[in-house]
């Protein structure tokens, strides 16, 4: 699976601008976010979709959420808040 194109990205634009919304998060490149200096959350894509990889609540791994379409970004959004509380 690789990280995701400018283009896939630019589908998610409006769930990016949210992303970038939340506190303490650094985007060190277009759709990769880092906390304190450790990556937090990116992108892939591959013919079944476009996939976010959050880290978990314990910090040691990622945990892949598909984004292709609404139901998966509202679920990242909530992972992502979550871990950032």
């Amino acid at each position: 699976m690789k990280h995701a194109t400018a283009a896939a990205l630019d589908r998610l634009e409006p769930l990016l601008d949210q992303i970038r919304a939340l506190p303490s998060l650094r985007e060190k490149s277009r759709g990769t976010f880092y906390l304190k200096g450790r990556a937090f959350l990116h992108f892939h894509e591959d013919p079944k979709g476009l996939f976010a990889d959050v880290r978990d609540a314990g910090g040691r791994d990622f945990e892949r959420i598909e984004v292709t379409h609404e139901p998966g970004q509202r679920q990242l959004l909530v992972a992502a808040r979550q871990r950032l509380a």
